[in-house]
C-alpha cells in the first residue's frame, strides 16, 4: 500500500486533498456574525432618520427670537409643537444672513426648515408675549402662528420594548451560559444531544496503523474488525455476525486511544468519538438522552464505528454505592447504554469500541458476549515492542551517533509508549539545556533518571554523618542484591538527592512471565540489605528505610495471602481478581489466620534480614570499599562492583545469550521458534 502524500503546513501533517483554510499564507477569512447585520440595519435606520428630518433646527431664546428676528422681519412662521417647543422658520431670503449660527457640516438645516427652536413653559404665556411683540414692531413683525402634534414612533415603541427586550436578552445570555458545552448550537434545548465528534469523509483522521507501533496482537484483532466494515459479505454469507463491541483494556500510556484513532483513519467509515464525562451533566436524564441520540445518529450513518473513550466514567458496575433511593443518573446512562447496545439488529454495521484502564470494576451486563464481544488487551510494550516505540519517537530528533536503540529498549523495562515518548522529549530538552547540537546517549540516560527518580538535587545540605549513612545504605542495596542470583542486576547507585529520595539505586530487571518463591525472597532480601548494612556499620538504624520496608511488606504479604506460598497458612487466596470488592466490608479469613498471616509475614521478613546480614558480614571489605568509593564520586556503576565483587556467574549466562537477544530485536521476523 502506498503511504498518503502528505505537506507540511506549519510542522502539521495534512493530507493532500484535504480541505485547507480560506485565504492565502497566514491571513484567514474572518468568521462571518449575524450580529453583524443587526448593526447595519440601525445605522441605516438613523441615517434615513437623520437626512429625511432635513436637518437639525439651531436651538435659540425668545430673546433672540424678539430682539433680532421678529425685530428685522426675518421670521415666516412659528410653529407650536407639542405645546412644549416653538420651532422658527425663517423667510428664504434671510436665510443667508443666519447661516453662520448654524453648523458647518452636513447637520446644518435646509431652507425649508425649521432653522431654530426654543422651549416655551406655557403656551398662554408664550401667546401673549408674542402678540405683544408683533404689536410693538407692527408689519414688520408680521408672522404665521400653528400648533402641530407630533409623533415619535421610533421612541415610543423602543420605550415599550426596552425592557421586555433586556430582560429577554438576560434570559438567554443565563440559559446560554448554563447550557454551555451541552450540545450542537450551544442552547437549552440542546443538551440532550450527542456531544460525540464525527470523522466522515470531509474530516478524515490521518492517523494508520502504520504509526502504532508494536502492539502486534492487539493490532491484529482491531484489523479484523476493520475489515468486517470494509468487506461484511466475506463474514455474513458464511453465516458468521459481525461483532457489535470490542473493548480496549490495558494500563494508562499503552496507546489504546491511538489504537482507535487508527481504527478512524483506516476504516473509512463514519468515526464517532467521545468520551465517558461526556454523557454526564448537571440535568436529569440527559445522560440517557445523549445515549439515545448517539446511536440514533450512529444508525443514520451504518456502517461507522462508535467510540466511547474512558467508559468506565458511566460502566461502573450498579449496586456498589446505594444512594437511599435517590435518582442515580449514572445508572440510568449506563441502563440506556445497555439497551442501545443491545437493542439494533445484529448486521446493522454499528461497531462500539470502548477503552478503559479499569476493566474491573465495570458491570458485568456490559462485559457479557453480545454487547462488548471482544476484550482486546493492550499490554506493556516487551523489549522488541519498546524498539519499535523508540523508532517512531526518535524520527523527529537528531540524535548523536553514539545513540542505539536496542540499548534504550533494555534500559526502559516497564515504560508505556507515552513514558517513552516523556523520555525522549525530555532527552531532546536536556540536550537543548547544555546547549548541545545534537542529542546523546547521556541524554536519554539522564531523561530515564528523571523520569523515574525525579529532578537532582544537589544543592540539598546534608551533613557528613547523613551523607555516610545513605553511602553505606545504598553500597548495603548494591553488594546484597550482586550477591544474589536471582535478584535484579544492578545498573548504578548514586548518593546524590532526587526527588523525595536522598539516595537511589538502579536495577535492570528482567521482563518474566511468572516470578517462583525463590525470587521473591531475595528480592525481599536485597531490599533489606540497606537497613541491614545501617545496623551492622553504624549499630544504629534510620528513617531511610520507610520506602524499603513499604515495598518487603507488600512483597511478603502477596505471598502470603495472594500466591499461597506459605506452608502454615496454605495454599488458599484472598485476592479478589475479579475487582468487583467482594471482599472490601469483611475480611474473607478468620481472626486467628490473621494472626498466623501476620506471624508468617513476620518471619519470612526476619529470615531475609538475617540472610542480608551475613552476607554483608562475610563481604565487609567489600561493602566497606564500596561506600567509600559512593562517598567519593557520589556515582558507580556495574564496571566498579565488577572490580570489587568480580563478575556475578549468573550474569556471564546472561551475557551469553545477548547477541541472539540483540538479533530477535533487529529483525523479529527471523528469530528462530523455540
Amino acid at each position: 500500500m502506498a503511504e498518503k502524500d502528505t505537506t507540511n503546513n506549519g510542522g502539521n501533517n495534512v493530507p493532500k486533498g484535504a480541505k485547507k483554510p480560506s485565504g492565502s499564507g497566514s491571513k484567514l477569512t474572518p468568521k462571518f456574525n449575524p450580529i453583524y447585520i443587526y448593526g447595519i440595519i440601525l445605522i441605516a435606520f438613523f441615517a434615513i432618520q437623520y437626512y429625511t428630518s432635513g436637518g437639525s433646527p439651531v436651538e435659540t431664546s425668545w430673546q433672540e427670537v424678539k430682539n433680532t428676528m421678529l425685530k428685522n422681519g426675518d421670521v415666516e412662521k412659528i410653529v407650536v409643537v407639542n405645546k412644549s417647543q416653538s420651532d422658527i422658520y425663517l423667510k428664504e431670503a434671510a436665510y443667508e444672513k443666519y447661516k453662520s449660527k448654524f453648523p458647518q457640516n452636513f447637520g446644518a438645516p435646509t431652507k425649508v426648515g425649521p432653522h431654530f427652536y426654543f422651549t416655551i413653559g406655557s403656551v398662554d404665556v408664550f401667546e401673549k408675549n408674542l402678540e405683544s411683540a408683533l404689536t410693538e414692531f407692527g408689519e414688520t413683525g408680521k408672522v404665521t402662528l400653528t400648533y402641530e402634534i407630533r409623533h415619535d414612533y421610533f421612541s415610543e415603541i423602543l420605550g415599550w420594548l426596552f425592557f421586555p427586550l433586556l430582560l429577554l436578552a438576560v434570559w438567554f445570555w443565563v440559559f446560554r451560559r448554563m447550557s454551555k458545552g451541552g450540545g450542537a448550537g450551544g442552547n437549552i434545548f440542546n443538551v440532550g444531544k450527542s456531544q460525540a465528534k464525527i470523522f466522515d469523509k470531509e474530516s478524515r483522521v490521518s492517523t494508520t496503523f502504520k504509526e502504532v507501533a508494536g502492539l502486534a496482537e492487539a493490532k491484529q484483532e482491531i484489523e479484523e474488525i476493520v475489515e468486517f466494515l470494509k468487506n461484511p459479505e466475506r463474514y455474513t454469507k458464511l453465516g458468521g455476525k459481525i461483532p457489535k463491541g470490542a473493548l480496549l483494556v490495558g494500563p494508562p500510556g499503552t496507546g489504546k486511544t491511538l489504537l482507535a484513532k487508527a481504527v478512524a483513519g483506516e476504516a473509512d467509515v463514519p468515526f464517532f468519538s467521545m468520551s465517558g464525562s461526556d454523557f454526564v451533566e448537571m440535568f436529569v436524564g440527559v445522560g440517557a438522552s445523549r445515549v439515545r441520540d448517539l446511536f440514533k445518529q450512529a444508525k443514520e450513518k451504518a456502517p461507522c464505528i462508535v467510540f466511547i473513550d474512558e467508559i468506565d466514567a458511566i460502566g461502573r458496575a450498579r449496586g456498589r454505592n446505594p444512594n437511599m433511593g435517590s435518582n442515580d443518573e449514572r445508572e440510568n446512562t449506563l441502563n440506556q447504554l445497555l439497551t442501545e447496545m443491545d437493542g439494533f439488529d445484529t448486521n446493522s454495521g454499528v461497531i462500539i469500541l470502548g477503552a478503559t484502564n479499569r476493566a474491573d470494576i465495570l458491570d458485568r451486563a456490559l462485559m457479557r458476549a453480545g454487547r462488548f464481544d471482544r476484550q482486546i488487551h493492550v499490554e506493556l510494550p516487551d523489549v522488541v515492542d519498546r524498539k519499535e516505540i523508540f523508532m517512531v519517537h526518535l524520527r523527529p530528533l537528531t540524535l548523536s551517533d553514539d545513540v542505539n536503540v536496542v540499548f534504550l529498549a533494555k534500559q526502559t523495562p516497564g515504560f508505556s509508549g507515552a513514558d517513552i515518548a516523556n523520555v525522549c522529549n525530555e532527552a531532546a530538552l536536556i540536550a537543548a539545556r547544555k546547549k548541545k547540537t545534537k542529542v546523546e546517549k547521556q541524554d536519554f540516560l539522564d531523561a530515564v533518571d528523571r523520569i523515574v527518580g525525579g529532578l537532582e538535587k544537589k544543592n540539598k545540605i546534608i551533613t557528613a554523618d547523613e551523607k555516610a549513612i545513605i553511602a553505606y545504605h545504598e553500597a548495603g542495596h548494591a553488594t546484597v542484591s550482586w550477591l544474589l542470583e536471582h535478584a535484579h542486576p544492578l545498573v548504578k547507585v548514586t548518593i546524590v538527592p532526587r526527588g523525595k529520595a536522598l539516595g537511589a539505586a538502579w536495577y535492570l530487571p528482567e521482563e518474566r512471565q511468572i516470578t517462583t518463591r525463590d525470587q521473591m525472597l531475595d528480592e525481599v532480601c536485597a531490599t533489606l540489605g540497606g537497613r541491614a548494612a545501617e545496623e551492622l556499620v553504624f549499630n544504629k538504624i534510620s528513617t531511610g528505610a520507610q520506602n524499603d520496608l513499604e515495598k518487603v511488606t507488600r512483597t511478603t504479604y502477596s505471598m502470603v495471602c495472594y500466591f499461597g506460598m506459605s506452608e502454615k497458612v496454605g495454599k488458599v487466596s484472598y485476592y479478589d481478581s475479579t475487582g468487583q470488592s467482594d471482599y472490601s466490608f469483611n475480611k474473607p479469613y478468620s481472626e486467628k489466620t490473621a494472626e498466623l498471616i501476620d506471624a508468617e509475614i513476620k518471619e519470612l521478613i526476619d529470615t531475609a534480614f538475617i540472610r542480608a546480614k551475613d552476607i554483608l558480614r562475610k563481604n565487609s571489605d567489600g561493602h566497606k570499599q564500596l561506600a567509600e568509593l559512593l562517598l567519593e564520586r557520589e556515582v558507580i556503576f556495574t564496571e566498579d562492583l565488577e572490580k570489587i565483587f568480580g563478575a556475578r556467574p549468573w550474569g556471564k549466562k546472561k551475557e551469553e545469550e545477548l547477541p541472539f537477544a540483540e538479533a530477535a530485536i533487529e529483525s523479529p521476523e527471523s528469530t528462530p521458534k523455540v
